[in-house]
């Protein structure tokens, strides 16, 4: 029981605060790499993600391993994007710190999506059982890549220092 729901329940919960962070994400990672700031995107995202940290750290009860040390790394990305957006108003160097730490914080969220796939359907854990087999790296490996190059060009691109 975690808050007097089931794990299953508490999974379903958390594993939804996860996928609607990621698809809130993608949206304001667009707007970055359109040149805009939804304020009001923005702060779903980074609410959803923190929240997704926060829960996260509710299923692990051992040693401080691997899913802790995402989280607790998200957690700080995420925490340097809200005071770069919210103290620092996104002005001088505090643009390009929100932008980068933003792209992370989504980075991170999908590299959990992904290790969660190859370990929970069935098809894609055949291909990977312990989650080091080649398909696995490959398939983050091009996670990686495919942020690296989005992210560098919204810090190119993201200009904009007021919300809409």
């Amino acid at each position: 029981m975690i808050f007097g729901l089931s794990i299953g329940v508490f999974t379903t919960i958390h594993t939804l605060i996860s996928v609607a962070a990621i698809v809130v994400g993608v949206a304001v990672l667009a707007e970055m790499l359109a040149d805009r700031l939804s304020g009001v995107l923005t702060a779903i995202y980074l609410a959803l993600s923190i929240l997704t940290d926060v829960t996260g750290f509710m299923f692990y009860k051992g040693s401080f391993g691997p899913p802790y040390v995402v989280g607790v790394i998200s957690l700080i990305i995420l925490l340097l994007a809200c005071a770069a957006l919210y103290s620092g108003k996104l002005s001088g160097a505090w643009r390009p710190t929100y932008v980068v730490c933003a792209v992370i914080g989504l980075y991170l969220n999908v590299f959990v999506a992904v290790v969660q796939a190859f370990g929970k359907l069935p098809a894609l854990h055949r291909l990977a059982p312990k989650g080091s087999e080649p398909p696995f790296a490959i398939v983050q490996g091009l996670t990686l890549l495919i942020f690296i190059v989005i992210g560098w060009l919204a810090v190119r691109r993201f200009r904009t220092a007021s919300p809409t």
